[in-house]
């Protein structure tokens, strides 16, 4: 959630993870409200991880909006979250953690909301137009990148977003690129 909804009231959910687990429950149960329901982590990697991967694939999202072709939120959506699960995997954390809170149920913050601003900084990218707020992603895509070159790890929508970002590839030629890729079953 964003700081303004929670403003007007707008109820949210949130995972909280530790390891440990009296820290965890003791701030569980302080802060749970009406406003916003918190669910206990079991996958502490796998909750960072999905929780900062969520504002790369939200700057992606952003450059669609940016070249109006936002009916591809879906797919990137969809193939975010298989992304995000096989790199949770690789690390040592449970890849059912890219479909909870941490990542997918942020997405409608992260991907949708005009409040985002990695959204707005991909949106504002893909235009060419300045855009002076901080969006973790735009580190969190070279991070990401460091350590699946590391593993020999194969993530098409952090390589592209990377692309775009640090070597000056253009938006339309990377989605040209994710759309040549090579013809394979949805879950492999």
């Amino acid at each position: 959630g964003h700081p303004q909804e929670f403003y007007r009231n707008v109820p949210n959910c949130m995972v909280i993870d530790s390891e440990d687990e009296d820290v965890k429950e003791l701030l569980i149960e302080n802060y749970s409200s009406d406003l916003i329901r918190f669910y206990y982590g079991q996958d502490l990697i796998g909750n960072e991880i999905g929780a900062a991967y969520k504002n790369v694939i939200g700057i992606a999202a952003g450059m669609l909006d940016g070249m109006k072709i936002s009916s591809l939120k879906g797919a990137l959506m969809s193939r975010g979250c298989r992304e995000v699960a096989r790199f949770i995997k690789a690390s040592g954390g449970k890849e059912i953690s890219a479909y909870g809170l941490c990542h997918l149920g942020d997405y409608e913050a992260t991907v949708f909301s005009q409040y985002s601003h990695n959204r707005m900084f991909g949106e504002m990218y893909a235009k060419s137009e300045k855009y002076d707020k901080l969006a973790e992603g735009y580190y969190t895509v070279k991070a990401i990148k460091l350590q699946a070159d590391k593993m020999n790890l194969d993530l098409p929508i952090n390589n592209a977003v990377y692309k775009v970002l640090y070597e000056n590839s253009k938006c339309e030629e990377e989605i040209d690129k994710l759309f040549s890729r090579s013809l394979k079953k949805e879950f492999y």
